[in-house]
């Protein structure tokens, strides 16, 4: 049985859903479960050319429009989207809130999104394939950090999916004793030295000048930041990205 954030059973195949989650929006199509979704989010850029109603953005969603539109669910995740959007949702529409922290949280997910939408076979399948990809991948040990944002810089800490995502890879975040995502300077982050820095461009948006700001350090990027930051498909596609990335490294 799948119950929203509020402890309320699902009890009927949703026909009317926003997604507030761009990672998940990909993912419901991607399970054959697009037909459903009524409106998205400003962010929500895959599968490209949506032409659906855009309810605002991840952390300041329209809750008006969201409530004129008449959803019979609300996809939310307990990192992008605030609590208290949650909240003033929740007395018109049932909310489902994710928060997968690793692959196999991802793959969990999927199998669920399966149940609640209908969708078993296709989101099996998807399910399955992320978790060959991972089972697969080559686990050569090496030490990393990834960065978030600038100014000041923020970095991912070993709870967060982004740090558990590369460690499918054989990676050891050097700021694995840290929690979500620590500001702390770049030297004091290379004082550590990391074997390779990976650097995404979102939600920071880094470029060639920052890559070479880190000196004397591997550097992997400026890439494609939902390869790291989103998950459902995108995990598949990051994993396949990490492994291509690391081969190259090598």
């Amino acid at each position: 049985m799948v119950r929203d954030l509020f402890g309320r059973d699902f009890h009927e195949t949703p026909q009317r859903v926003i997604s507030l989650v761009p990672s998940l929006t990909e993912t419901l199509f991607d399970i054959g479960a697009g037909d459903s979704v009524i409106a998205i989010t400003d962010f929500c850029i895959f599968p490209p050319g949506l032409a659906l109603p855009r309810v605002g953005g991840t952390k300041n969603p329209c809750v008006d429009e969201i409530q004129t539109l008449a959803p019979d669910l609300v996809h939310m995740n307990l990192e992008e989207n605030l609590r208290k959007h949650a909240d003033a949702i929740s007395p018109f529409a049932p909310v489902f809130v994710s928060e997968p922290k690793s692959v196999e949280d991802v793959v969990a997910l999927i199998e669920q999104l399966g149940e609640l939408h209908d969708r078993r076979q296709k989101a099996n399948d998807l399910a399955r394939e992320i978790e060959d990809a991972w089972r697969s991948m080559p686990r050569r040990p090496f030490t990393f950090a990834c960065p978030i944002w600038k100014k000041p810089w923020m970095w991912c800490g070993g709870d967060t999916y982004v740090s558990r995502l590369v460690e499918a890879g054989g990676g050891l975040n050097v700021l694995a004793d840290r929690e979500r995502y620590p500001a702390m300077d770049v030297e004091e982050v290379l004082a550590k030295k990391p074997d390779v820095v990976f650097l995404p461009d979102e939600p920071y948006l880094f470029s060639e000048g920052d890559a070479a700001d880190l000196d004397g350090v591997r550097v992997i990027g400026p890439f494609p930041g939902h390869l790291f930051t989103w998950h459902g498909t995108r995990t598949l596609h990051g994993l396949r990205w990490l492994r291509a990335a690391l081969n190259d490294a090598a």
